[in-house]
């Protein structure tokens, strides 16, 4: 049986003092849960700050993004070596904000993959449709060429797939827990045809999560956590999301 996973993924908010508010807050709320794997990505310049606070908890740290490159004339850009350095564990791969708004093709995403996962870095890889796709039914076609090409020449060892249908994400539409149980599903299907482990793979629904509806999604045999946005700035929404994961 694959563990609970939920993770929260702050993207460009809260300051280094927020932060250490939010965590202060959030980890008495789950000291006593053991039965879920949780984690937290908030902004990098929050990363050392939050990294000592969640040391020796039960909650890991994450990134939301990383370079291909180890080192370089990279000016703004940030190297799985800096982010292991800053208590790193994980760093999310792929989303479609960063897809959308800074160009990243599958290319890019397989790229930063390899150099995540060569130095040690567990990924959090994100796909998913948008409403046109979904609207003209080519939701497995997408999800098919976006894992295919990013994960080229990768295997499953470390990789956390994320679904989040773009059409989701931050509209307070989420997909019906059968909609994203179908594509979770489809996902799967793909990675035992194409890879080793698929049964052991962690797949993550991302899209307005929130506590209300977190136990009806993970109800769904092929959901096995969530990638949270807004939900997850409050410790409290957090919480209660954590919490509704428990199988």
């Amino acid at each position: 049986m694959r563990k609970p996973f939920i993770s929260a993924n702050w993207k460009m908010n809260k300051t280094i003092e927020e932060t250490g508010e939010f965590i202060n807050s959030f980890l008495p709320m789950v000291k006593d849960v053991t039965d879920v794997d949780i984690l937290i990505a908030p902004p990098v310049t929050s990363l050392q700050a939050a990294a000592s606070l969640l040391k020796a908890t039960n909650v890991k740290l994450g990134a939301q993004n990383v370079f291909y490159e180890e080192k370089g004339a990279f000016t703004g850009e940030i190297s799985p070596g800096m982010l292991l350095s800053a208590g790193c564990s994980y760093v999310i791969i792929g989303h479609s904000e960063r897809r959308q708004y800074f160009m990243e093709t599958d290319e890019i995403v397989n790229k930063k993959i390899k150099t995540a996962r060569k130095n040690g870095l567990e990924v959090i890889l994100c796909i998913g449709e948008s409403l046109k796709e979904r609207e003209e039914n080519k939701t497995f076609e997408v999800l098919e060429r976006q894992l295919t090409g990013s994960l080229k020449d990768i295997s499953l060892e470390g990789i956390t797939i994320a679904y989040e249908p773009i059409w989701a994400i931050g509209t307070g539409k989420t997909a019906t827990k059968e909609q994203a149980n179908e594509a979770h599903a489809h996902i799967r299907e793909w990675l035992n045809k194409n890879r080793k482990g698929a049964d052991k793979t962690r797949i993550l629904y991302g899209g307005s999560v929130t506590p209300e509806n977190i136990k009806s999604l993970m109800a769904e045999p092929e959901v096995d956590g969530a990638l949270v946005g807004g939900a997850s700035l409050k410790p409290d929404s957090f919480a209660g999301i954590v919490k509704g994961a428990r199988k």
